[in-house]
Order: C-alpha cells, then sequence, then structure tokens
C-alpha cells in the first residue's frame, strides 16, 4: 500500500487549516510524489503531470479551511487532483473523455478475452526494464474511467470505499470498473508476453 494514506494522518489539521507554513510545507512534500504519479499514469506526460501536481496542492491549502474531515485528507486530495486531470484531459481530447461509464455489451457482460499461460516465461523477463514498459503504455491505453481506479485501487493502495469517495462513484462501479481494469491489461500483457514465448517446436 501506497505512503500516502499514512502521511496523510501525521499532520495537524489545525495547523494546516491555520496556514503554518512549516506543517504546509511537510504536507505538500510527504503527499507530492503519489498525486504526480496519479497525474501521470491518468495523462500520460510529465509537464501536464507537474501542472496538476501544482494546481492540486494550490486549491488544497486554499481549500483546507473548509474541510470538514468527511473522508480521509488522502482522500480529498486525491479526490482535488483526479478532478484537476480529467479536466486537463477533457481540454485535450473532449470527445473521448469521460468517467461516467464504460461501455459494455447489450447484456452488460466482459468481452471473452483470450489469456497466455506466463508459466514458462523466464523471471527475467517479466522484470525487465521492456516488460515494465510494455506495462506502462497498457495502462495509457485504458479509458480514463479504467486507469483511474487502476491507480487508486491497484497503484496508490485505496480501498474499494476512499476509491469510490474521490470518483464520487458506487463501490459496485468501482469493483466493475477495476475487474475490466485488470481484464484489459492481463490481456494486453498476456499478448506482448505471448510473442516473447518460443515457438514450441
Amino acid at each position: 500500500m501506497s505512503n500516502t494514506k499514512a502521511h496523510a494522518t501525521d499532520f495537524s489539521l489545525n495547523a494546516l487549516k491555520a496556514g503554518d507554513p512549516e506543517e504546509s510545507k511537510r504536507f505538500v512534500e510527504a503527499n507530492s510524489e503519489a498525486v504526480y504519479r496519479l497525474a501521470l499514469r491518468m495523462l500520460g506526460d510529465a509537464q501536464d503531470a507537474e501542472d496538476v501536481l501544482q494546481e492540486t496542492f494550490v486549491k488544497a491549502l486554499r481549500g483546507l479551511k473548509s474541510f470538514e474531515g468527511r473522508s480521509s485528507l488522502s482522500t480529498w486530495l486525491f479526490r482535488i487532483a483526479t478532478n484537476e486531470a480529467l479536466m486537463l484531459l477533457r481540454k485535450k481530447k473532449p470527445e473521448t473523455v469521460s468517467i461516467d461509464a464504460e461501455r459494455e455489451d447489450e447484456e452488460g457482460q466482459l468481452e471473452p478475452i483470450q489469456l497466455v499461460d506466463w508459466c514458462c516465461m523466464p523471471e527475467h523477463e517479466l522484470l525487465s526494464s521492456e516488460s515494465k514498459q510494455h506495462m506502462e503504455a497498457a495502462i495509457q491505453k485504458l479509458s480514463p474511467a479504467l486507469r483511474v481506479v487502476f491507480e487508486l485501487r491497484d497503484i496508490e493502495g485505496l480501498s474499494v470505499k476512499e476509491t469510490a469517495d474521490v470518483l464520487n462513484v458506487s463501490e459496485a462501479v468501482v469493483k466493475t470498473r477495476l475487474l475490466r481494469a485488470r481484464l484489459k491489461l492481463r490481456e494486453d500483457l498476456s499478448a506482448y508476453f505471448g510473442s516473447q514465448l518460443p515457438e514450441r517446436q
């Protein structure tokens, strides 16, 4: 699990709300890495991620006085970062960006996929830099709706409830999208690793 959740509980909320400069600095430093990582995976561009990082903390520090504690500080921070990233995505690709719904077939079922058994892959192939790059590329190919759920749940370690709170959707929606994201990634990586397997005689 990411350290972001633990970091967020280490601060004095009263000091942050009062604008204490040292506490604010610690808050930003402790959470910047996770916010930047989330933004980078959502946007796929380092400069855009930097912009989201900066805007997230500007809005967070300004809005702390009205923070009521209905969610954890980390959940609240991720919500701001996610909204900032999605707004930037919509500006660049307004016709393709939505986290409100995922297209399914008429019966609402997941499409069948073809998976390759990775059991015969050498460990160095599974952990190679090329494999990791392909994994990152596969994540980038996910729709924003699936990508953000995968990032929050599987990369940052938020619970299903926390992820639902960040995205303002139901826990059932989070579970469905996470399953779809994992299946799509597994399908993509199965095809990749399948091409790396030696041909059977």
